[in-house]
Order: C-alpha cells, then sequence, then structure tokens
C-alpha cells in the first residue's frame, strides 16, 4: 500500500487526507498542534462563498490600502516596517494585476465545484457543522461600492455563478434584522455557512475510524527526500523521531514556503492576518435579532455566519504584518461596532477575539500539484477562501497523486502560480 504524509491538519489537510483515503492510500496527518484545525482553521467567518471570488489583484484594492495606510482600525493594514518577503510579495501581487479577470472566473469555477465535494464529504463523513444553506447577502450602502460590484457580477458570471441584484427594500426582505439604509446588495442562493472547526474535527474522526493516522503535536522540522523516498523529522512528545514515506502532500498553511525551500521549490506564500470576533448569543431578544442570512459587508471587508441558535461569527479585515499573531483591540474593536451599529438588539456582552494568519500567493490563487521531485506535492495558499475552495483542491490533488502514482512516472511537471493551476 502506498504511504501518503500530509504536513498540516487544517482545512486543507483534513480534506486532502479524506480524497487520499476514498482512494484507498495510507495516510498519516502531521500537525503541531493538539487537534486537528487549531490555526487558521479554528474561527474564520464561515461562509463557503463562491460569490467572494474575486481575487484582490485589482487597482482598487491597491488605491484603498494607500489611503487607509495610517488607519490603525482599516480594513486593509499594512505593516511598512521592512521585509523582503512582504515586500517582493507585495511587487508580484501587483504584478498579477493583469490577470485579475482571469483569474476571478478561475476562481469562481473552482468554488462552484468544491460545493458539491464538501457536502458529499459531510454526508459521507457524517460531519455536523452548523451548516446553513440561506445563501450569501452582499450589502452596499453608496452606489460606488454597487457599481464595482456589478462589475464584478460580470466576470462571476463567466464562472458560471448566479447571483441577483436586489433593492433596498429586498434586503431588508431577504434580512430583516439588518438596521440602516443601503443602496442595494446581491445575493447568491447557492452559497452557505458554516463552522470550519467543528467541519474539521468532525473529519478528524471520521478520517480515523477510515484508517487514518493524526499525529497531533508533531513539530515537523524537517522533509528529505532520498532514493524516491520521503523523509520527514519531526519531534513529538519530547524526543526527535524520524518516518519514510511515498509521497507528501503539504498542506502547512503559512509554513509551507519554509517547507517548499527544502524541497527546492518556491510556493510564495504570506501571511495575511484577519480578525474575528464570536458573539455568544445567550438570550432569546440576541438569538432573534442575529441574521440567519450569511452577510458579506464589501465596504467594511467584514462577513457574518450564524452558527447555531447561540453563535455569531463576524470576521474580517486583512493586515501585512508578517508572522504575527497578536489579537490587537484596535483591530477588534471595529468589528463589535459593526455588530453594535447593523444589529443593536444583539448584546455584545460577551465577545470571543481570534486572529489567524491566512496564506495567500501573490496571484491570490492556491498552489495545487506536484513539485520538483518525486512524491513531492502541495496543497495550500488558498487565502481568504481556504474552507471555500479546499474540497475542490483535495479531489484535484489526490487525482494527481493517483495518476502519478498509475503511470509510475517522474513528477517534473509542478504547477505555475497560474489560474490554469486550478482549472480542469
Amino acid at each position: 500500500m502506498t504511504h501518503i504524509a500530509i504536513i498540516g491538519a487544517g482545512i486543507t489537510g483534513t480534506t486532502t487526507a479524506w480524497a487520499l483515503l476514498k482512494r484507498g492510500y495510507d495516510v498519516t496527518i502531521f500537525d503541531r498542534n493538539r487537534y486537528a484545525g487549531m490555526e487558521t482553521s479554528f474561527a474564520n467567518g464561515g461562509q463557503l462563498s463562491a460569490s467572494n471570488a474575486e481575487v484582490w489583484n485589482h487597482t482598487s484594492s491597491v488605491l484603498k490600502g494607500m489611503k487607509w495606510l495610517l488607519r490603525n482600525d482599516a480594513p486593509l493594514k499594512f505593516n511598512l516596517a521592512p521585509s523582503w518577503h512582504k515586500y517582493s510579495w507585495m511587487a508580484e501581487f501587483l504584478a498579477n494585476i493583469p490577470h485579475y479577470e482571469n483569474n476571478t472566473i478561475a476562481t469562481v469555477k473552482l468554488a462552484i465545484s468544491a460545493r458539491e465535494h464538501m457536502f458529499e464529504t459531510a454526508r459521507d463523513a457524517g460531519v455536523d457543522f452548523d451548516l446553513e444553506k440561506r445563501g450569501i447577502l452582499h450589502i452596499y450602502e453608496n452606489k460606488k461600492s454597487f457599481d464595482h460590484a456589478t462589475k464584478v457580477n460580470a466576470l462571476l458570471a463567466k464562472g458560471g455563478l448566479e447571483r441577483l441584484a436586489v433593492s433596498p427594500q429586498e434586503v431588508k426582505q431577504i434580512e430583516p434584522t439588518l438596521n440602516g439604509e443601503f443602496y442595494g446588495g446581491y445575493y447568491t442562493s447557492s452559497d452557505s455557512s458554516g463552522d470550519i472547526h467543528k467541519f474539521c474535527a468532525g473529519l478528524e474522526a471520521a478520517c480515523v475510524k477510515r484508517g487514518a493516522t493524526f499525529l497531533n503535536g508533531a513539530d515537523v522540522k524537517n522533509i528529505d527526500h532520498k532514493n524516491d523516498e520521503v523523509i520527514i523529522s519531526y519531534g513529538r512528545n519530547g524526543q526527535s523521531e524520524q518516518a519514510k514515506f511515498d509521497a507528501v502532500v503539504v498542506s502547512a498553511g503559512v509554513g509551507s514556503r519554509s517547507f517548499a525551500a527544502q524541497l527546492g521549490d518556491r510556493v510564495n506564500v504570506y501571511p495575511v492576518k484577519g480578525y474575528s470576533i464570536t458573539v455568544a448569543l445567550p438570550d432569546e431578544k440576541s438569538q432573534a435579532a442575529t441574521p440567519w442570512t450569511s452577510i458579506l459587508d464589501d465596504e467594511a471587508k467584514l462577513v457574518t455566519s450564524r452558527l447555531g441558535k447561540d453563535r455569531f461569527r463576524i470576521a474580517g479585515t486583512a493586515e501585512f504584518s508578517g508572522y504575527n499573531r497578536d489579537i490587537r483591540d484596535d483591530r477588534i474593536r471595529p468589528l463589535v461596532k459593526w455588530c453594535e451599529k447593523l444589529f443593536p438588539e444583539i448584546s455584545t456582552k460577551q465577545v470571543i477575539p481570534w486572529a489567524g494568519l491566512r496564506p495567500m500567493m501573490p496571484n491570490m490563487m492556491p498552489r495545487v500539484g506536484a513539485g520538483k521531485k518525486s512524491g513531492i506535492y502541495y496543497n495550500t495558499g488558498h487565502g481568504h477562501l481556504g474552507w471555500t475552495l479546499s474540497s475542490a483542491t483535495a479531489e484535484m490533488i489526490a487525482e494527481k497523486i493517483e495518476a502519478d502514482r498509475r503511470s509510475n512516472a517522474p513528477k517534473i511537471n509542478h504547477f505555475a502560480a497560474k489560474p490554469q493551476s486550478v482549472t480542469h
């Protein structure tokens, strides 16, 4: 039996494990945390959102970032401290502006494909993750932002997504709990939301039942490649250990770049910090005032998800400040204020803050495919759409591995960071 290692037990690692197990492989998952889904997959916005597939490589995004440079509470915050990785990554980001349209279309196609894989996985694995199939409502307070959304909508339509423009009255009909005046909105009935951490935990348990080995608390130090074998060196329980495998899939989030460098590959992910709050809904008044429809405020760059009866997730913002995981009050406070403005009847006495590092490639496209050496694969760099895209990219990498194993050919075809690396 072919033995495959996966580095990382977040959403991409666990979905990859499931896809490989279905194909009969022996799978071992390494993660430095005690449980699956404890880092970037712990408390994200919860949206499964093909409607949010627009990549960020657009002139308007750059101009907004420049305008917000000195605002600590800005939706997009760029730390000016010198860093070769940050500034070289940003240069590549700017170089991908000409590919904005093609990459957006490719991403929405992938997101639509991922839906059915996600629902099939949840059904087959028996995972309950507070799934709500009530669509996603994008809201706009002014004509300028609505007009930009209309242009984006044309690209999403090219990718096969149906997203409907709605009037201010229809915005309130779709989600009656919303407070305020809106110019209009866009509604995607086929989108949904859920709890990513519950999904990861449930899928971990299902993978174990199917024969997978999870080496939690295993801090991988090095990945080596010798004689067509992959050798993983790691520390666990105070001991240094090694294990050999036929292949490895690197799904290590923001850690993927350093592992790729060990293997002679370039996977230029940068950690883009996002924040969230989880608002407890302890009383009937708060529960009645909380939306069940998932919301996306494009101007504030915030999203919401209803996680069962008694939890409300608000997440968003983007911060370019390296590998810093600090939870800053001046970044959390705007999320609370936004909640109080749009949903004033919700109690914000009990709010749990969180921050996570999104692994982003400069072109905003995930890196899915083989490395230069045989048996080396990558499924990483999904940025803010890991939850949305992971079930599709898991199938893609599993299919690639299966094709390579069948042909027993050298894996010299590694995907470049281009739209075709994630399309069928």
